[in-house]
């Protein structure tokens, strides 16, 4: 996999932390107690084996129909982020004087223009392709780093960094570092300069979100300011 494939996709599951996947009320105990036994590498661990052998059923299916991996990400990767949280982290200072409505608006546009825009890539991951460490944590801990390696065709790995927090249904991840990168830091800049280019206000807000909608990269996001904005 080319360095700039695997680097969208890896993003792509990185914004798994901007949506929310609602647990049905009849399984939320269940939901919790099972995700408690599990320490914060093994449900990075957990998480991936499912995706990828959700994948492995019909691959080509899903390289032809790329919009068919949101139904993946949503079933095993978003149950195991803190999905507000990181939301709030990436829009800052911005987040206070959002509305509901666009705070509700940004997760689901950023989120699906990640997915419109590097769906494909996920589909390459294969079961030799993440690596995940240990993680240890001492009795009480609520915060954990889980260190992954993402292997590539050519070149060393990729090191990609799961933080992580424990929650009453247990432990779930709110950024993801990318060689080095921190995904919240990166687009909290990107998007916060936008923001702040034109005006901090409400009308601002609605003019970046506006922009995902529309199916622009939020990598460009913070380099351009938007047409007509």
């Amino acid at each position: 996999m080319r360095r700039s494939t695997y680097l969208a996709a890896a993003a792509l599951l990185a914004a798994g932390c901007m949506i929310e996947a609602p647990v049905p009320a009849a399984a939320a105990p269940a939901a919790a107690q099972s995700a408690t036994q599990e320490s914060p590498s093994e449900v990075i661990q957990v998480a991936a084996d499912g995706l990828l052998k959700a994948l492995n059923t019909d691959r080509e299916m899903y390289r032809k129909n790329p919009s068919k991996v949101q139904a993946l990400v949503d079933q095993y990767i978003l149950p195991h982020v803190d999905t507000r949280f990181a939301a709030q982290l990436v829009l800052g200072r911005y987040w206070r004087t959002a509305t509901p409505q666009q705070r509700d608006r940004f997760i689901n546009a950023f989120y699906h223009s990640m997915l419109n825009n590097y769906g494909t890539a996920i589909v390459e991951f294969t079961s030799n392709t993440l690596k995940v460490f240990p993680t240890r944590i001492k009795p009480g801990d609520q915060n954990a780093t889980v260190r992954t390696e993402m292997a590539r065709t050519s070149g060393p790995p990729v090191n990609v960094n799961y933080y992580m927090h424990e929650t009453p249904q247990g432990w779930k991840a709110w950024d993801v570092i990318i060689d080095g990168v921190s995904y919240v830091k990166s687009y909290r800049e990107d998007f916060g300069s936008q923001i702040a280019q034109q005006g901090g206000n409400a009308a601002a807000i609605d003019s970046v979100i506006n922009r995902l909608e529309s199916g622009e990269k939020p990598a460009q996001i913070g380099k351009t300011t938007g047409r007509g904005s």
